[in-house]
């Protein structure tokens, strides 16, 4: 099972910044910039496909819902995974989870875990295009969807699936002066990952693993 980490990702030093990197423009971080750019399928390179194995198991197909909240500023809405859980556990992370067989698709997995896990409701939800697939260490498969979230819901969080619920700018997380990177050493071998911490008040919102990875390869997508 993939459990939380041996290490306490806080405390693994920062290996680079990417303040070097440029910024996505701001207009296109616009919500219909963001919907024209998947409309266009542009040639891109993702930087994480496929991150370093560490959990022995069947790979997994799943998806999950990156959602675009239509504030002033565009918001990514995001969760906080119990402490309790069996894969993840106490990470930061998007709605979405393990495909059922019931589902006609990749998009109608990532709906329906978003409406289970935070009761978001698909009226709500544009869905604008995919990211390409992202492989993690855990052996899940994983989908990223991305979609338009018209305001005005009410969310109720699956208390047994998600801790908390929160929104971070998207500009924010778009900033490569923001994407810090890591390497720890376990069980002999190197494992490379990034992270994005946000400040929410007074908590901090440790982003990184996965959901920081699949965040990263958005920021590709989005540069001109």
């Amino acid at each position: 099972m993939a459990t939380l980490p041996t290490f306490d990702p806080r405390e693994v030093p920062v290996e680079a910044i990417d303040r070097h990197l440029p910024r996505p423009s701001a207009a296109n971080l616009e919500p219909q910039a963001i919907a024209a750019r998947f409309a266009r399928r542009h040639d891109w390179t993702p930087d994480v496909r496929k991150e370093a194995r560490f959990i022995d198991r069947a790979p997994a197909h799943a998806s999950v819902l990156i959602p675009l909240v239509k504030r002033d500023r565009l918001t990514v809405l995001l969760t906080l995974r119990p402490t309790h859980m069996n894969s993840h556990s106490g990470q930061i992370a998007f709605p979405g989870g393990k495909a059922d067989p019931e589902d006609s698709d990749a998009v109608a997995t990532a709906l329906r875990e978003a409406q289970e896990e935070v009761g978001l409701e698909p009226r709500f939800v544009q869905v604008i295009g995919s990211l390409p697939i992202y492989t993690t260490g855990s052996a899940f498969i994983v989908t990223p969807v991305v979609a338009l979230v018209d305001p005005g819901f009410t969310l109720q969080a699956n208390a047994d699936e998600v801790a908390d619920v929160f929104e971070v700018p998207l500009d924010f997380l778009m900033d490569p002066a923001n994407h810090r990177h890591h390497v720890v050493e376990l069980g002999g071998e190197q494992r490379r990952w990034m992270s994005i911490p946000y400040m929410d008040g007074s908590t901090e919102r440790f982003i990184w693993g996965a959901t920081a990875g699949m965040l990263r390869n958005f920021y590709r997508f989005l540069l001109d």
